[in-house]
């Protein structure tokens, strides 16, 4: 008898998914837009509820979503800065970096475009017709995957954005919203935190479209063998949860009035 519960239990473990004897909780170190958008919301519960592994977030710039992942204070990094995230990886502070998901930058301001940005053909066109009208524009200023973009569309406009026009926030893509809201100032968004935002007033979106506004997210696991407190198991469960088919449908299924605010892409390499 005690041999055939011995075998039992062998085979019900044998069953059981890999990240059943992992750690109670691990820590990721993420950007506030999939923190504020609601996403977090949304789909930890159902891996939570799975894996039996509690996810705490630290929502920050990407830029110091990195920084948190480089001294070991997370677990994971779940960011959209590729370059930045690539750079993490090369370095030895992450494992790999995969794809997760994507969605997109829009430019937001006034209802009434006074500079006629939505006719711009490209990006940094825009931003070169807010700068050359000196119209108040906000911007993070903090370093992340939105404050990196700003600074790539500027750089293609041959601008450096300086002057009482120009404020830098920060903050995070909420409170840079609510003050481009108090300001009737332009910004960039990432999609998913501005179809979310609520306190819009008189802000509208002004231009989008531009494939130079892109935004993918990746994952990458915080390297074990730079920081070797890293719950690998338990950073890699949810790692595997997020770009399985299980992960990707819940990341599809998250919506707000209707609209999908990002787009599965573990499969596709974009």
């Amino acid at each position: 008898m005690q041999i055939l519960q011995i075998l039992a239990t062998a085979s019900t473990l044998a069953l059981m998914p890999a990240f059943a004897a992992a750690p109670g909780h691990i820590t990721v170190a993420s950007t506030t837009s999939t923190e504020q958008s609601g996403l977090f919301d949304y789909v930890l519960p159902i891996f939570e509820a799975e894996s039996g592994i509690e996810v705490r977030v630290v929502a920050q710039g990407t830029g110091q979503a990195l920084e948190t992942g480089r001294r070991g204070d997370a677990d994971v990094v779940f960011v959209h800065a590729r370059a930045l995230e690539e750079d993490f990886v090369a370095e030895g502070y992450g494992v790999e970096r995969l794809d997760v998901m994507y969605n997109d930058f829009v430019l937001v301001g006034p209802g009434d475009d006074p500079a006629d940005l939505a006719g711009a053909d490209f990006a940094a066109d825009a931003m070169a017709a807010i700068a050359q009208a000196q119209l108040a524009f906000t911007s993070r200023g903090d370093d992340s995957g939105t404050h990196v973009k700003e600074r790539t569309l500027w750089e293609a406009a041959g601008l450096i954005p300086e002057g009482a026009w120009y404020r830098e926030t920060g903050s995070g893509m909420g409170p840079t919203l609510n003050t481009a809201s108090q300001m009737n100032a332009h910004t960039l968004t990432d999609r998913s935190t501005w179809l979310s935002f609520e306190n819009r007033g008189d802000l509208e979106i002004v231009f989008e479209g531009d494939p130079e506004l892109f935004n993918p997210y990746g994952v990458i696991l915080v390297s074990p063998d730079r920081h070797a407190h890293v719950e690998a198991e338990g950073g890699q469960a949810f790692i595997d949860w997020l770009i399985s088919q299980e992960g990707q449908a819940a990341i599809a299924d998250y919506e707000i009035d209707g609209e999908q605010l990002f787009f599965p892409n573990a499969d596709d390499g974009s």
